[in-house]
């Protein structure tokens, strides 16, 4: 404001901006487009000095002079000569006039010529506009106007003049480089002043720099901090016109083999012999007495980062040759002779990735600070589905366009920044890292991406041209494997954020975005389980069936108890198979091509089954027509093993996946152990809950607990006397976007206010102990920290959780299914009718033939179910769990209704268990989804994918 208030007409600005246009045009003689402006159609910037944006002329400036290949600082020092007595100070005390200035500062500037607009004529009068234009030589629309007032806005935009408003600067400034296409700063590109946090002892630095440098200059050192420095921190220094780099340890105490400056020093001093351009190291100092931890020091590499990767302002042609630049440079990389640099002991040779799997696991590790699921799936899966190495190569190990130095003007890579991370390895790795930014959305503020543009219209390759540009300069075939690749490269991602938000806790971080990086490991980890689910889909599709012709029938269900005669029938006399024919990962469809290992747990469960369990049912009936049904059996107790009973398995999954160290500590391992039962509250009588988002159970926050009020039904195992835990839904935001608003609590059973109303029955059936209870909660307050995952994730938690619940299920439908079976065909060998054995009846022979085919169809589509969980995912494999649940009930029905048939009225009675599969049977095609449900989705998805 001070420059408004001494000077008559306020129209500096253009004056400014008139000197750099000027020059340009003098030095380009008959060039009409300024190409140099990042291809920007843009050819001037008018502004206002007094109050809107003061230091932008020196940050134009710079760029302007960087980009016309101007000595830095030569506007600048024309400006400031002759310090306060200088044409610039003495204007701003209003000793001059406007006119008096820019006589001086066209004397200073010999080359430039400026000219001021008439006196008199003020915003927003649109003759000042005008008259900015001609001395320019410009047509309204090839400049761009920043003001805070609307009404000097406004008139410049009738004109046709482009226009920013300026409520804030620094928003201003970014959307003025946007369209320009390039940069604006004060002095070195990229830096700011140093964090507080990450200040180093000047004086000990310079006297340490003198002496490397041979230098008896007396001056000051100056020190900016680069900003975009993730986790070592980096600083510009210039000493005695020496322009320096200085890269160090973060300080505090720092993840084992982390931050190797060490490492980055050889590297680069090794590659630069091999015609990689990397930046000119000077020296390593491991004395921690200089400046608090070990650095190294390098030359200043002036040139051109580009920070976003969708490069704004130049033209197709050029965004594609600076990704085909970069990847020739990667090539480059990869292509170095170890041996001639010295670098073949730089690493381990071969086993990168599970090397480097292990590494970032540990790293994650050290630094986590809650259970991520995406996180936790990561590391069980990708140990599980490690590519085979081909080549070791120099692995820069964090390639990307932002750390490439360009030249100004050429798409030409001057230096390659960063190389923490490098090591020996697998050059695809490389690859996949260098693609980061193709999958991530341009808001994402750590790293900046590029998947919600248009690349196309943009020229820049895709990801799979990029990656096919690498192979055809390498001479290699493309890997099969590519969405490996990317989900190793967003999980090593993640892991750098989350060290980086945990450093952030204690101030040691130097990132602006450091706070910020909590929330974004989350979301990195998604993408890179969305990547190792389509890996998952690309094994499967490849997989051959294993053995198909060596498959036993007899292995899936052997009863020996009174409904059964002992002795059983094989369809099958193959010999197994040998471990040779197993193929790795394959779908196993009988247990013959099982691995040794699973096979022997396989037939010793099988002995149990036949030796222990099946006997014991009569007994187990018995106690459960008595009246101690409400008690465990002692026998149950004794007999149990496997631990698989719903909802216990689903609830334990949802632990694993989403609980905390401490949930998972006091409810996980007890039921684990099977010391204690479990119960899901969701489905409410109010409402269909067969859309979870019609809940409407209540949590609400209450100083340090959530109170939840609600009615619920049909809870399963609410009733047993060892049921510690329930796993409740409800809404805790009722105004939040639809799969928002529910949340899950983990609600102990002794908490006061859970009234249990009464037993419900399934058909007559009280399946005691645990049973079905119909529930009040009342005023219930729960802790906090019993959240699972935080408020608005309920409904991805219950989707979470279904899939195994599910096909869980349909496992248990078969085995119901084998049973009825088994005891339909010895009833129908031990039975007469009009005159012959029921066996030889033609219908009984049908329904005895169409169960078998039945149960085995839906047998195999429940292996593939499963077997597409274990490869990729719950997610994955939504479609077939969802046909699973159609077609598992519905068939067991059938099969257990044609059993009944041939038991006559006794298949109606308790004395044979028929009854009660009939009714679970019909049951389940309403737990967990009724078959409506799963139909409508496996129609949805047929209809998406398949046309």
């Amino acid at each position: 404001m001070c420059v408004r208030s001494c000077f008559q007409s306020p129209r500096l600005q253009w004056v400014w901006r008139t000197a750099f246009l000027k020059h340009t045009q003098r030095r380009h003689q008959g060039s009409h487009r300024w190409t140099h402006l990042g291809g920007s159609t843009y050819r001037a910037v008018i502004f206002d000095m007094g109050g809107v944006l003061i230091p932008s002329p020196g940050r134009v400036a710079a760029e302007w002079e960087v980009q016309n290949r101007i000595p830095s600082g030569t506007i600048l020092k024309a400006l400031m000569e002759g310090g306060e007595n200088g044409p610039w100070m003495r204007f701003m005390r209003a000793e001059i006039t406007a006119e008096g200035f820019l006589r001086e500062f066209g004397r200073l500037c010999s080359e430039m010529i400026v000219e001021s607009c008439m006196e008199g004529i003020c915003k927003p009068d649109p003759r000042i506009y005008k008259l900015c234009l001609e001395q320019l030589g410009l047509q309204p629309s090839e400049s761009i106007f920043l003001d805070d007032l609307g009404t000097n806005l406004k008139e410049a935009a009738r004109l046709g003049i482009h226009t920013i408003k300026v409520n804030d600067p620094e928003t201003a400034v970014k959307e003025l480089e946007a369209l320009l296409g390039f940069t604006l700063r004060v002095g070195v590109p990229n830096t700011r002043p140093v964090k507080k946090t990450m200040e180093i002892p000047k004086d000990s630095l310079q006297k340490y720099l003198k002496d490397l440098l041979g230098i008896q200059t007396t001056g000051p050192l100056e020190l900016l901090q680069f900003d975009h420095g993730q986790s070592n921190p980096t600083y510009y220094i210039r000493l005695a016109n020496r322009d320096l780099v200085l890269r160090k340890k973060p300080p505090g105490t720092l993840l084992p083999s982390a931050h190797a400056i060490e490492r980055e020093f050889r590297i680069m001093k090794a590659l630069a012999n091999a015609g990689v351009p990397v930046p000119n190291v000077l020296d390593l100092c491991e004395d921690s007495s200089v400046i608090g931890t070990p650095f190294y020091v390098m030359e200043y590499c002036p040139g051109l980062i580009y920070k976003d990767p969708s490069l704004p302002g130049l033209e197709p042609s050029h965004r594609r040759a600076i990704y085909t630049a970069m990847n020739t440079v990667l090539c480059k990389i990869h292509s170095v002779d170890l041996q001639a640099v010295g670098l073949e002991d730089y690493g381990k040779q071969g086993d990168y990735i599970p090397r480097q799997v292990r590494t970032w696991v540990k790293q994650y590790r050290a630094s986590e600070t809650s259970t991520i699921p995406a996180m936790e799936r990561l590391i069980e899966w990708l140990p599980l589905h490690l590519p085979r190495q081909q080549r070791t190569t120099v692995v820069h190990g964090d390639f990307r366009l932002d750390n490439l130095v360009f030249h100004p003007e050429e798409p030409e890579v001057l230096a390659v920044l960063d190389w923490e991370l490098s090591t020996l390895g697998d050059p695809l790795a490389d690859v996949a890292y260098s693609c980061l930014a193709h999958y991530l959305p341009s808001s994402f503020p750590v790293l900046r991406g590029i998947n919600d543009c248009d690349l196309t219209q943009l020229g820049i390759p895709a990801a799979e041209e990029y990656f096919r540009m690498y192979c055809l300069q390498m001479g290699l075939p493309p890997t099969e494997n590519w969405n490996f690749y990317m989900a190793f490269s967003f999980f090593r991602v993640a892991a750098i954020l989350q060290g980086v938000y945990k450093r952030s806790l204690t101030g040691q971080a130097s990132s602006t975005y450091a706070e910020q990086t909590g929330k974004l490991t989350e979301f990195v980890s998604n993408l890179a389980w969305d990547f190792a689910v389509k890996e998952g889909f690309r094994v499967f599709k490849e997989m051959p069936f294993t053995n198909p012709l060596t498959r036993s029938y007899h292995t899936w269900a052997r009863p020996q108890s009174q409904w059964c005669p002992t002795g059983s029938r094989s369809y099958s006399s193959v010999p197994e198979a040998s471990p040779a024919h197993t193929s790795r990962g394959g779908l196993v469809i009988s247990p013959e091509s099982l691995s040794p290992p699973v096979r022997e747990l396989y037939h010793r469960l099988k002995h149990f089954m036949e030796q222990r369990v099946y006997p014991a049912e009569p007994e187990l009936q018995s106690h459960q027509a008595s009246a101690a049904r409400w008690s465990p059996s002692p026998l149950i107790e004794d007999l149990k093993v496997c631990n698989c009973s719903a909802p216990d398995t689903g609830n334990m999954e949802l632990l694993v996946r989403y609980g905390t160290e401490a949930q998972k500590a006091r409810w996980l391992i007890p039921l684990l152990e099977g010391k204690a039962r479990s119960c899901f509250a969701m489905t409410e009588p109010q409402v269909a809950s067969s859309d979870a988002t019609n809940i409407e159970a209540s949590i609400r926050e209450e100083d340090s607990f959530y109170v939840i009020n609600g009615h619920k039904w049909w809870i399963t195992g609410i009733l047993d006397p060892r049921c510690q835990l329930c796993v409740f839904m409800g809404k805790t935001d009722p105004h939040a976007p639809r799969h928002r608003q529910q949340s899950v609590l983990l609600v102990p059973m002794d908490t006061p206010g859970i009234k249990i109303i009464r037993p419900l029955t399934v058909y007559g059936l009280e399946d005691a102990p645990g049973g079905h209870g119909e529930v009040r909660f009342e005023h219930v307050r729960v802790p906090k920290e019993n959240m699972v995952l935080g408020p608005g994730r309920g409904f991805e938690i219950a989707q979470g959780r279904l899939g195994p619940g599910r096909i869980h299920h349909c496992m248990r439908l078969i085995g119901f299914s084998e049973r009825a079976l088994a005891l339909m065909k010895a009833r129908v060998k031990s039975r007469l009718a009009f005159g012959k054995p029921l066996v030889e009846q033609g219908t009984v022979l049908a329904d005895i033939a169409q169960s078998r085919v039945e149960i085995e169809q839906a047998r195999l589509l429940v292996l593939r179910a499963a077997h597409l969980m274990d490869l990729a995912g719950n997610k994955a494999a939504a479609l077939d769990i969802a046909m699973i649940k159609m077609v598992a009930p519905s068939m067991a029905s059938r099969v257990i209704d044609r059993a009944i048939q041939a038991f006559g009225a006794a298949g109606l009675s308790s004395d044979y268990p028929l009854a009660q599969f009939f009714t679970w049977a019909r049951a389940l095609r309403f737990a967990d989804g009724p078959d409506e449900v799963h139909r409508a989705t496996v129609a949805k998805l047929e209809l998406k994918h398949r046309i």
